[in-house]
């Protein structure tokens, strides 16, 4: 919602603190480090940008959360020998994030990226290895008490009991990924009541309608990402029941909004807001 067009130099430089000001956006989702690890610097500098209560939802590297090594077009060139290993999430991400963002972290999100064929096809064994990371990864954190970690998954074949089970004894839970790839929200919500009391975090990332690869297709289609072209209340609808019974039962709620998801995520938060609102209104 800014006033006039500003460069993308300026916006790299002061565009978070202004968002930051705000009074509806109290988070963000800082996904840069998927693709190299940042530095306790980077971190920090990002911290000194924004008021105490802001929350950053950050996205753990692709060195542990994808179980292939690929080139920077995306196409798999090796198995990652790396995969889900908890002394690298907590050297490249975890340490390096809570000391630089300290108590601005809101979650650390550990998006794992769609298993290949040979990975379905073991799922309980990747489950366990997991558990382990996420054990490891809970230690480290200890410095920052109040930071969630939270696992998205973009294949379906992980929502069995025995990965609920894996989160809820690790401490962790389970971030609702609004995806293509994924069943609707309503589909997913089983998870987090098993888990129930605890935090929700979720990612809306891209409207269903533009498929599991289609976020360049929903860019050409949202730019410049002023309006609402393709809303989805129903989503909203549901979104908003969960963050009013969550917050209202003292719990955190962390939601973080693509401009792919609608066309436009500072009118999606608007839009959300107002939803969520209305249910907290006593009926």
């Amino acid at each position: 919602m800014w006033d006039r067009l500003y460069s993308q130099k300026q916006l790299s430089r002061e565009g978070l603190a202004a968002y930051a000001q705000h009074p509806l956006l109290r988070a963000v989702g800082l996904d840069r480090g998927f693709y190299r690890p940042l530095t306790v610097a980077q971190f920090a500098s990002y911290a000194a940008d924004v008021p105490d209560d802001f929350r950053f939802v950050v996205k753990a590297p692709s060195q542990v959360t994808d179980a292939l090594i690929r080139e920077s077009g995306g196409q798999a060139r090796q198995a990652n020998p790396r995969f889900l290993d908890g002394r690298l999430a907590c050297e490249s991400f975890v340490g390096p994030a809570c000391e630089g963002l300290g108590d601005k972290i809101g979650a650390l999100v550990f998006q794992i990226s769609p298993l290949p064929i040979h990975g379905l096809q073991q799922v309980d064994a990747l489950i366990e290895q997991l558990h382990t990371m996420l054990q490891v990864v809970a230690q480290a954190k200890a410095r920052v008490p109040t930071a969630v970690i939270a696992v998205e998954v973009r294949n379906p074949e992980w929502l069995t009991p025995m990965f609920v089970a894996a989160l809820k004894d690790a401490g962790a839970t389970y971030c609702v990924g609004l995806h293509p790839k994924m069943p609707p929200i309503d589909e997913q919500l089983p998870v987090l009541r098993r888990l129930w009391p605890g935090p929700f975090v979720c990612r809306w990332n891209l409207n269903v309608r533009h498929g599991a690869f289609g976020y360049a297709r929903a860019r050409d289609r949202y730019a410049p990402f002023d309006k609402l072209v393709d809303p989805d209340p129903e989503t909203r609808t549901t979104l908003a029941r969960v963050i009013a019974g969550t917050v209202t039962a003292g719990q955190p709620a962390l939601v973080t909004i693509n401009n792919k998801a609608e066309g436009s995520s500072p009118l999606s938060v608007q839009a959300l807001a107002a939803a969520v609102r209305a249910a907290r209104e006593p009926r």
